[in-house]
């Protein structure tokens, strides 16, 4: 077996934009793609926190209980946090798998904390920590405080219906009541 690197997370991700070529009907695909180009177009990147900012203290409910406070967290290095949609997102799951296989060990190593933070509800985002069995912390930021501190809050531009879907769940039993925006790093 030859040693290979394994792919980037963005060649993950075009993998994910070919299936949905293939596989979706073309009027859906077009507002998958139209929702992620309004949302890096629209992006106020003059609001992102950058590179050696202060951000201010935060605690986050882990999703399989206790807290995670970021002053305890830069106690013992820096850290890394990593926004994410919610459970259910293909491209999310792509990209957390991806980076529990490459970038978590790698930042360990550097004495680095890795934590994945959704505004979705913390039962929903346990089934995800569960799933791949993720070494990394995973909180909710319910109502989107952190995200909109941070500059990358976005009302997506069609909000789901409030009606159960097909999988039984509202947008209240998903995301919280007092949700309405999601975390939209520049790269989704």
């Amino acid at each position: 077996m030859t040693d290979q690197p394994a792919p980037s997370v963005c060649q993950l991700l075009a993998d994910l934009h070919a299936y949905r070529q293939r596989t979706m009907a073309p009027a859906d695909l077009q507002v998958n793609i139209d929702q992620r180009q309004l949302l890096e177009y629209t992006a106020d990147r003059a609001a992102f926190v950058k590179a050696g900012d202060v951000v201010p203290p935060f605690s986050l409910p882990e999703v399989l209980g206790g807290t995670i406070e970021l002053d305890r967290l830069l106690a013992d290095g820096p850290v890394v946090l990593l926004f994410f949609r919610y459970e259910g997102c293909p491209a999310c799951n792509i990209a957390l798998r991806h980076y529990q296989l490459e970038l978590y060990p790698a930042l360990a190593e550097l004495g680095a904390a890795l934590v994945a933070v959704s505004p979705q509800v913390p039962g929903r985002l346990a089934a995800i920590k569960k799933r791949y069995g993720f070494g990394f912390p995973v909180v909710s930021d319910n109502g989107n405080g952190l995200a909109r501190r941070f500059g990358i809050s976005s009302r997506p531009a069609r909000r789901p219906r409030p009606t159960p879907g097909p999988t039984g769940l509202t947008w209240g039993r998903c995301w919280g009541p007092a949700s309405g925006n999601c975390p939209c790093p520049p790269s989704s």
